[in-house]
């Protein structure tokens, strides 16, 4: 029975994965997702709808380019409701998008460059500061300890406890009337 369910797992997870993606295409035919790009104050959004002839309707000043894009020249980051609407069909936003003007985009490439130098560095240090702890393993700490620190002292052996001391030979015939008993 395990193996049979073994074998079906991968049939199922490419079913999961064709029902997704079948469920994504269907949503994205109905009108997916607003496209919202920045790029420094300027800001830019198209509408999911696919068709021509695209009404717009803001609350703000903004110019419409090929009906499908929507663009806000020196936006000041507040909040603002817009939609776009074709026959019945109507998409709404609310676009609460924080704009710089002196701030620089970083492509992807400069990001990883970023990161992968910092583990760099990072394992350089780690190297060196166990490349100088390893030396001083044996050398004396400057912890204030009045002991002198040699070769260490060896530890007496302990104290025997009277209570398991071997049965002396005069004491023999005292514990031998003591045998196990029957149940």
């Amino acid at each position: 029975m395990r193996m049979r369910l073994e074998r079906s797992l991968p049939l199922l997870g490419f079913l999961l994965c064709a029902v997704g993606t079948t469920a994504q295409q269907d949503e994205e035919t109905e009108g997916g997702e607003f496209l919202v790009e920045i790029s420094g104050t300027t800001v830019t959004i198209t509408c999911p709808l696919e068709d021509d002839g695209i009404d717009w309707t803001f609350s703000r000043k903004g110019e419409v380019t090929e009906e499908k894009k929507l663009i806000f020249r020196d936006h000041d980051s507040s909040p603002v409701n817009l939609s776009c609407s074709l026959g019945s069909r109507q998409r709404e936003l609310y676009l609460n998008a924080r704009v710089c003007a002196t701030c620089e985009e970083l492509d992807a490439l400069t990001v990883a460059g970023i990161i992968a130098a910092d583990l760099l560095i990072t394992l350089g240090l780690l190297i060196l500061v166990y490349y100088f702890s390893k030396g001083r393993k044996g050398r004396a700490s400057s912890s204030g300890d009045s002991r002198p620190r040699g070769q260490k002292m060896q530890r007496p052996p302990p104290v025997p406890n009277p209570d398991y001391e071997p049965i002396r030979k005069g004491q023999r015939e005292l514990y031998a009337g003591l045998a196990p008993r029957a149940l």
